[in-house]
């Protein structure tokens, strides 16, 4: 998707027919990455002003001044005629306004000294979006090749290449800095920092706006009573997975909301009670604190024996010794890709009916970073949910490029990935440079989350051995400080800023997949630290074409 000017352009014509909008959304949907595209230029040329509908920058081919003309077009005795009869009426040469317009844009590029991209390789073009124009039609001023018709905008980016190519006046095609040059100066660009502070404030909107509408998902399965949704990183599951509970309990049914990390856990414990007590799950948190609430002994940290067969045994054991009235109606469980196989069985028998009960599974198999295989007793096909709404494009397609299925974004166009080479010794270094930088560029504190892969961060050790977990994660969900974790702990979880330092990995095996899960925990800003060879070398072919595309970044210096 190209870079957009402005992201979501309001047209004047929308209310007749949309023609500006259906170009836009045409180019918009069609245009590579590197390409801008601007709806709705002005520009004042001595004392008068030019209109350009659209305007196309493309790295590497040119420029495209555009002039859309919506309805029913007709080219009659010379004139150019807009409307059927017997409403038709005459109306201004396309091809002589927009190719004012032009002329207008280089002169004011020119004057910027911008003279590079002034003298770039630039045509113009009339789009008629609702017209069928003869594929052999030809006019002297108006060649057929320089024409978009309804059925051209199909292969919209094609057409564009070929009228600049054909008709383009100019040195050569424009470069990436001219094209970035260009931006700056036609957008009004603010300091870099500045203008990625405001797309992070705009995403942040839609992405509220995107998840809540996900909920009309469970409006479709409201009469199964086993369900397995699953989804890639940022695609709602945990949204979907609270707003379940909240309707079950609401219908009237004991329910319990599961999950494996603490961070995850406490976010549903603090979101759940927020909500009025009719509605409120009867147990939220870990699978292993529910044993533990019915008489087991609590867990070992260091005894891995203690969460894979103890505590999931002892589930199943002291939920056969419990009243009918103790048991659960429903169990719903996000982030379901880390149970185990002994906790499925255990969970089952923690239901009134474990034939019929309900149970509403979340999970993103590409997040499966533990070593543990369990799988969902539901025999139902998947739903399945293959947008993200939480990041930027530029960060969902980096992250989705490591994942195992097709995720398209839905994010608004966002800072580039900022990359900062170095070894996986030096990462956490960098990191913490990093973190000084965006505070400096004015990132709240509470924005941003630094998240390891290896070894954890000694800020983290630090928070955990004096505070304890429960403070730890009291602090996170405060939001008034940087936040320094590990990405086995930050599952389901995000930050508008995170940046991923890439300081080795517990299990090579799952290095791919640790990736994926700290990409994804940013919203609006990613920045990772660590060795480029290596992180391209994990991701494939496809993580170096997206990392083409990242900024090279020095904080430190």
């Amino acid at each position: 998707m190209p870079r957009l000017y402005p992201p979501q352009p309001h047209f004047a014509d929308d209310a007749a027919g949309g023609a500006e909008r259906t170009v836009w959304q045409a180019l918009a949907d069609q245009l590579p990455d590197e390409a801008a595209l601007f709806a709705d230029l002005t520009i004042l040329d001595q004392h008068r002003e030019h209109e350009l509908d659209l305007l196309v920058a493309w790295p590497g081919v040119g420029l495209a001044a555009i002039e859309v003309k919506g309805g029913h077009v007709a080219r009659r005795d010379g004139g150019w005629l807009q409307g059927r009869p017997p409403h038709e009426h005459p109306m201004r040469d396309p091809f002589r306004q927009v190719q004012d317009a032009r002329h207008a844009l280089t002169r004011y590029l020119a004057e910027q000294g911008a003279h590079d991209a002034a003298h770039a390789r630039v045509a113009h073009l009339v789009a008629f979006p609702h017209t069928t124009i003869p594929i052999d039609w030809h006019s002297p001023e108006a060649p057929r090749t320089a024409i978009l018709d309804r059925h051209d905008l199909a292969d919209a980016p094609a057409h564009v290449r070929r009228a600049i190519e054909e008709h383009g006046a100019g040195h050569r095609p424009p470069t990436t800095d001219d094209v970035d040059t260009l931006i700056a100066l036609l957008a009004g660009t603010f300091p870099p920092q500045v203008d990625a502070l405001t797309l992070a404030a705009q995403h942040e909107d839609r992405v509220e706006q995107l998840t809540r509408e996900q909920a009309r998902i469970l409006d479709l399965l409201r009469n199964q009573h086993r369900i397995r949704i699953i989804g890639g990183a940022g695609s709602g599951k945990t949204f979907l997975a609270l707003e379940q509970a909240r309707r079950r309990a609401a219908a009237g049914e004991r329910v319990a909301l599961l999950c494996y990390s603490r961070g995850l856990g406490r976010y549903l414990e603090r979101v759940t009670q927020t909500w009025p007590a009719s509605q409120r799950p009867v147990f939220v948190g870990l699978f292993h604190e529910l044993p533990v609430l019915w008489g087991a002994e609590p867990g070992n940290d260091e005894d891995p024996d203690d969460w894979e067969r103890r505590l999931p045994t002892d589930l199943g054991r002291l939920a056969a010794e419990r009243a009918p009235h103790e048991l659960f109606d429903s169990v719903v469980v996000d982030e379901a890709q880390d149970f185990g196989a002994l906790w499925w069985p255990a969970l089952l028998r923690a239901l009134r009916d474990p034939e019929r009960g309900g149970l509403f599974v979340f999970m993103d198999e590409s997040q499966h970073v533990f070593a543990r295989d369990g799988a969902a007793p539901i025999d139902l096909p998947p739903f399945e949910l293959n947008e993200n709404l939480r990041s930027t494009k530029q960060i969902a397609q980096l992250f989705g490029s490591f994942g195992d299925g097709t995720l398209t974004p839905r994010g608004l166009p966002g800072a580039k990935v900022r990359l900062v080479d170095v070894p996986y010794d030096d990462a956490i270094a960098a990191a913490d440079d990093a973190v000084e930088a965006l505070l400096d560029e004015g990132w709240g504190p509470g924005q941003i989350a630094l998240l390891a892969t290896g070894r954890r961060h000694p800020e983290q050790r630090n928070a955990v051995d004096h505070g304890g977990h429960a403070a730890y994660w009291d602090d996170f969900f405060a939001g008034t400080d940087v936040f320094y974790g590990h990405v086995l702990g930050f599952k389901g979880l995000e930050r508008t800023a995170v940046v991923l330092a890439v300081n080795g990995f517990r299990e090579t095996e799952r290095a791919r997949r640790m990736l994926y899960t700290g990409m994804s925990r940013a919203r609006a800003m990613l920045v990772v630290t660590g060795p480029r060879t290596e992180i391209e070398r994990l991701g494939g072919e496809a993580v170096r074409h997206r990392l083409h595309d990242a900024a090279e970044w020095s904080p430190g210096r």
